[in-house]
């Protein structure tokens, strides 16, 4: 069985005592990497709205944050920001802007910041463009949230324009442009590896992997896989072209207590016959203490090898 990478959850830790502030989780991204975890995660929101927590809050904080389900005051650092200070701070781990709310920005100016870390950090960037699913966010800062899944899909044709050279136009529903220069182009032809998730594999979603995917990362379990499968063939691209990304979830036995990192890892042997090949897992399910990250990153990374000897 090929090796099992690890992707360290750096996001939605603030359970953790003392709770790490920014620069806290550039340390955790660092300790990652010392042990040998392949890559680092960060979500976003820009803002919360009063209805982030409309589903109710999870009966255990460590839980994962989910729509719905957020205290509107949780901290949700700047992700191209924290990411670029860990580029600055690591050589080989690889960066992963998870959940990255695309359609909040303008794509130009997000195709220039990604393209910035992505050579700033030597190629390492991974990118999961979302539209993500609070109203509030939205309305705050003037996107339309009823037409956020055609402006994602029009942004997705942006980048990849603007990441093929300069110069680049385009006209289009939201966006025309050009002739312009985007430049520096990002560190690999053609830009950041990009994944792409949701909580069901809908015909948008099977669009976007099979024209720019590199990876596949479900929020929850992934159901059938095999429409995912025939779309990638019948475009020409193998499906195993993508990286199919699972992850672990904390059984926690009571709502103040830490779940059981061994148990949560037993679910992962299932994903991998599936071929999924990398796991996420959020550090604050199984550990409390800020100090003990190190030690848990060592932990994580023995366990990881031992999944993929079985």
């Amino acid at each position: 069985m090929s090796r099992v990478r690890i992707v360290l959850i750096l996001t939605e830790n603030w359970t953790m005592r003392p709770a790490p502030d920014v620069a806290g989780l550039v340390q955790f991204a660092i300790e990652a990497e010392r042990a040998g975890l392949d890559a680092v995660m960060v979500s976003e929101h820009v803002v919360l709205g009063p209805s982030a927590d409309a589903a109710g809050l999870p009966a255990n904080p460590r839980d994962y944050a989910l729509p719905g389900n957020q205290n509107p005051a949780t901290p949700w650092p700047s992700p191209l920001v924290l990411l670029s200070a860990i580029a600055a701070a690591t050589t080989r781990i690889r960066l992963v802007a998870g959940a990255l709310i695309s359609p909040l920005r303008h794509p130009l100016t997000s195709a220039k910041d990604l393209a910035t870390l992505d050579r700033l950090s030597g190629g390492r960037l991974v990118v999961q463009p979302t539209v993500s699913w609070h109203r509030d966010e939205y309305d705050a800062l003037g996107v339309p949230f009823g037409q956020r899944g055609e402006i994602l899909d029009e942004q997705l044709e942006i980048w990849a324009e603007a990441w093929n050279g300069s110069p680049v136009s385009h006209s289009g529903k939201h966006y025309s442009f050009g002739p312009i220069w985007v430049e520096p182009q990002p560190a690999r032809p053609g830009g950041p590896d990009l994944w792409f998730g949701g909580s069901s594999l809908h015909p948008r979603l099977i669009a976007r992997l099979v024209r720019y995917g590199s990876g596949f990362n479900p929020l929850g379990p992934a159901g059938d896989l095999a429409p995912l499968a025939a779309a990638m063939t019948a475009a020409g691209r193998r499906p195993d072209e993508l990286e199919y990304v699972g992850g672990t979830r904390g059984d926690f036995p009571g709502p103040d207590a830490v779940a059981d990192l061994d148990q949560a890892l037993a679910a992962v042997p299932a994903q991998l016959a599936r071929g999924f090949t990398t796991i996420c897992v959020k550090p604050s399910q199984f550990i409390d203490d800020t100090a003990a990250i190190g030690a848990f990153c060592r932990t994580l990374a023995a366990r990881a090898a031992s999944l993929g000897e079985s």
